[in-house]
């Protein structure tokens, strides 16, 4: 079952072929995790989807507040029998039919979806997990690749070359060469007590799981936290590396090429970011 702009649709419902988001990935969405009804992070989601809405120029209507999209959400879990158990939800936003490149007005429309998952907290994956670089293609940095957009073409051919290798996920690189970000999400490099990861201006995307770790990292005064460039040459060199998205939390790095890595750090990372969910 899916929510379209508030009503609950059969998930074999066909959207129409002039659909923006189809047609020009004129769409914004949100990968939301949700446990037994709570919207984990739902403020910082809400915030940074009506942010991303102004920079892409679009109509955000009065009835698009935090309470009415949440219950909205929460209305397709009730139907969908996914209330009390955890769900992966995705909000997307697409502008309205009409136009060409240019769109004929600016308001915009939303679908909503939802699949369980098993796991309610977070849980450190003990398994290989071996990345490697993505270099046929590269992200600009600039405002636009700090969005959750349709536009995902890097991030699908990545994953296409990391299943002919057999690797778990590739880092993304910009055009300075600059590690960016993993395939589905935000990178963390730690050597000695410093905790590296990209900023924002180097094209990464402005993730919700990466905006909470980082909340985290500055309580803890035994770590030096740095947002700044990181070379590849720098995860030869690395104690530990991880990724964070929020439906995952903390996915440490295992193998790069012949270099492997611990992830006691990941560990008690981990453990704080229960901890924080179930006070939040």
């Amino acid at each position: 079952m899916i929510n379209i702009d508030g009503k609950i649709q059969d998930d074999t419902c066909v959207i129409d072929i002039n659909n923006r988001g189809y047609a020009y990935g004129d769409a914004l969405f949100e990968t939301i995790k949700v446990s037994h009804g709570k919207l984990l992070f739902w403020e910082d989601h809400y915030f940074r989807l009506m942010a991303s809405m102004r920079i892409m120029r679009m109509e955000i209507p009065m009835s698009f507040t935090m309470e009415y999209l949440e219950e909205e959400v929460i209305k397709l879990l009730t139907e969908a029998n996914l209330l009390k158990t955890s769900a992966r939800v995705k909000l997307m936003v697409d502008r309205n039919i009409g136009g060409l490149y240019l769109p004929k007005n600016k308001g915009v429309g939303f679908v909503i979806s939802a699949k369980a998952i098993d796991n309610d907290f977070y849980l450190l994956n003990g398994n290989d997990y071996e990345i490697d670089l993505y270099k046929d293609f590269y992200v600009s940095p600039s405002l636009l690749s700090t969005l959750k957009t349709n536009n995902k073409a890097i991030n699908v051919t990545g994953s296409i070359y990391a299943d002919e290798n057999e690797l778990d996920n590739c880092l993304l690189l910009n055009t300075n060469k600059h590690i960016v970000e993993a395939l589905n999400g935000n990178v963390f490099l730690i050597k000695g007590k410093t905790i590296k990861t990209p900023p924002l201006t180097d094209g990464c995307l402005k993730g919700v799981m990466r905006k909470q770790i980082l909340q985290i990292i500055e309580l803890l005064p035994e770590w030096s936290l740095e947002e700044s460039s990181i070379s590849p040459f720098e995860l030869q060199k690395a104690d530990e590396i991880f990724i964070t998205n929020v439906i995952v939390g903390i996915q440490s790095i295992t193998k790069y090429r012949k270099k492997k890595y611990h992830n006691v750090f990941a560990r008690q990372l981990l453990q704080k970011l229960n901890v924080k969910v179930r006070l939040s």
